[in-house]
């Protein structure tokens, strides 16, 4: 496949990828750099006509990305609290205790996106996405494999869509071998009672 054709179908995929999508609406902190004329009713604190430079507002992330590019610099944007410094910090200290749907339902998803913009912390950002994913993975797996018939809301409610996502399939891979081998069991102890019979009826002859 050729590099055109794995950009497009990696495109593709993307484009019916729900999480992504949804990940797309997490709004990005943003300041206005120039007028916006007859657009004051998108900042619900003014009664303006229009937006003045210097306005702070914020953006879903797919209008942010395309309000700030190379072409464009109609904003400028901030980092997300969840991925600045302070949240950072807190993550490197123990990101298993940490509550990240309530961070962002998409922290994972959102905090990737954000290598489109120019943030000087971005390979920060994208070693503590990183740094977070391998310490919660853990903790994430052990508890899939120990969960069967238990109630697990308590836990998936502190997981964010990725986590949830690898959590109902560790769940999901667990019950499938169970089942798989409480049907070997089944098989073998049915071969077993055959053989038996085979032999005593062998020897009754």
């Amino acid at each position: 496949m050729s590099s055109a054709q794995s950009g497009l179908a990696s495109t593709s995929s993307k484009y019916f990828d729900i999480d992504d999508i949804l990940a797309s609406q997490e709004h990005i902190p943003s300041k206005i750099e120039m007028t916006l004329y007859r657009l004051g009713f998108l900042d619900p604190s003014s009664d303006e006509k229009d937006i003045k430079p210097g306005t702070k507002l914020e953006f879903p992330f797919w209008l942010a990305q395309a309000l700030c590019s190379q072409k464009r610099h109609i904003i400028s944007v901030e980092l997300p609290k969840p991925y600045r410094i302070g949240y950072r910090e807190v993550m490197m200290a123990d990101a298993s205790v940490v509550n990240l749907h309530k961070l962002g339902p998409y922290f994972y998803d959102l905090g990737c996106k954000l290598r489109y913009f120019p943030f000087t912390e971005i390979d920060d950002v994208a070693k503590s996405l990183l740094d977070t994913f391998q310490v919660r993975f853990r903790k994430i797996l052990d508890a899939s494999q120990s969960s069967l018939n238990e109630d697990t809301s308590s836990l998936t409610a502190t997981l964010d869509s990725t986590e949830k996502f690898l959590f109902h399939t560790g769940l999901k891979s667990l019950n499938d071998f169970q089942s798989w081998e409480t049907r070997r069991a089944e098989k073998l102890t049915s071969s077993e009672m055959v053989r038996v019979y085979r032999k005593r009826k062998r020897e009754n002859d």
